[in-house]
C-alpha cells in the first residue's frame, strides 16, 4: 500500500482515491478536503510532468505511479490499492465541501451505512462568476462499498455498475467541481473527451451517425441550455452550452470517421 498520512480520529473508515495527470492546479486543495472524511488518500498518477505528485505527497496522500490504462481500469487499480472497503472516488478537481463532509460523517456515525453506494451532487464552480448552485447539477455514485459494488473494467466508462433497480440516496451538501480554468480549458476538455469516447465506445450504425451529424447539434444545445439550465448564466451560459453541444456533436463526427478509415477514404 502507498504511504499516506496518519488517519484523522474524526474521519470515517473511508479511503479516497484520485486519478491524476498534470493536476497541480487543484490537487493540493482536493487532497486536503478529502481528509475531512477519509482516513487515507491514494493518488494514482499516470506520468505527471508538473508538481502534482510532490504537492499530493506534501498534503499527505500516498502515490502510485501507473501508466494510463483507461478510465475505468485506472479506477479499478485505485480500488485495489486502498486499505478500507468504503471508497470515495474523486477527480483531481473535485473538492469536498464542509456541508458534504458533515453529511458523510453523519452517515457513518452508527457504523457501516446500510446501502452499497450513495450519490454525491456535483456543483460546478466556474472560472468566473458564482458557483452553479441551482443548475447543471449532477448526481454521481462516488461513495461506495467495494465489497458489494465495483467500478467497471472499461477503458472509457468510469462509473459504477449499479445493481439493477437500485437507486442510491443523495447525500446533503455539494461536491465542488472546479472543472475548468477558462473557456479554452473547457473546450479542450470537451475535445479530449469526445475523442476518447468516439474511439472506445461501441460504434453506432452509420445511418444514425449521419442523422446526428446533420441534425443533432440543435438538440444537444437545447439539452444543455434549457434542460441543464445554462440559460440562467447569461451570455457565458450560452457560450458554455454551445461548447458542450459542440463537444457532443464532435463525438458523432469522430465516430463517423471510423467508417471512413475502414473504407477507401473517399467522401
Amino acid at each position: 500500500m502507498p504511504e499516506t498520512r496518519a488517519a484523522s480520529s474524526n474521519a470515517p473508515p473511508i479511503s479516497c482515491y484520485i486519478r491524476t495527470f498534470n493536476e497541480e492546479r487543484m490537487i493540493g486543495r482536493v487532497v486536503e478536503a478529502a481528509f475531512q472524511v477519509a482516513r487515507e488518500v491514494v493518488v494514482i498518477d499516470s506520468g505527471s510532468s508538473d508538481a502534482t505528485r510532490a504537492i499530493a505527497e506534501e498534503k499527505g496522500a500516498g502515490i502510485i505511479e501507473q501508466p494510463w490504462l483507461g478510465n475505468g481500469l485506472q479506477k479499478r487499480l485505485g480500488e485495489d490499492a486502498c486499505s478500507h472497503d468504503w471508497l470515495l472516488d474523486l477527480d483531481a478537481d473535485e473538492v469536498v465541501t464542509p456541508a458534504l463532509a458533515a453529511s458523510i460523517k453523519a452517515l457513518f456515525a452508527a457504523g457501516d451505512p446500510p446501502d452499497p453506494a450513495y450519490y454525491l451532487t456535483l456543483m460546478t464552480v466556474p472560472a468566473f462568476g458564482k458557483p452553479w448552485r441551482d443548475f447543471a447539477l449532477a448526481d454521481r455514485a462516488k461513495l461506495y462499498d467495494r465489497r458489494r459494488i465495483r467500478m467497471r473494467e472499461h477503458k472509457e466508462w468510469d462509473q459504477l455498475d449499479l445493481p439493477k433497480g437500485f437507486s442510491p440516496k443523495v447525500l446533503e451538501g455539494r461536491l465542488a467541481h472546479y472543472s475548468f480554468s477558462d473557456f479554452e480549458h473547457y473546450v479542450a476538455k470537451r475535445n479530449r473527451v469526445s475523442s476518447a469516447r468516439a474511439r472506445n465506445l461501441k460504434l453506432k450504425p452509420r445511418w444514425v451517425l449521419v442523422l446526428r451529424i446533420l441534425f443533432g447539434y440543435p438538440v444537444y444545445f437545447v439539452r444543455h441550455y434549457f434542460q441543464r439550465g445554462h440559460l440562467r448564466n447569461g451570455v457565458y451560459g450560452f457560450a458554455i452550452a454551445g461548447a458542450a453541444a459542440f463537444g457532443r456533436w464532435m463525438r458523432d463526427v469522430k465516430m463517423y470517421e471510423r467508417y471512413l478509415k475502414d473504407g477507401d477514404g473517399s467522401i
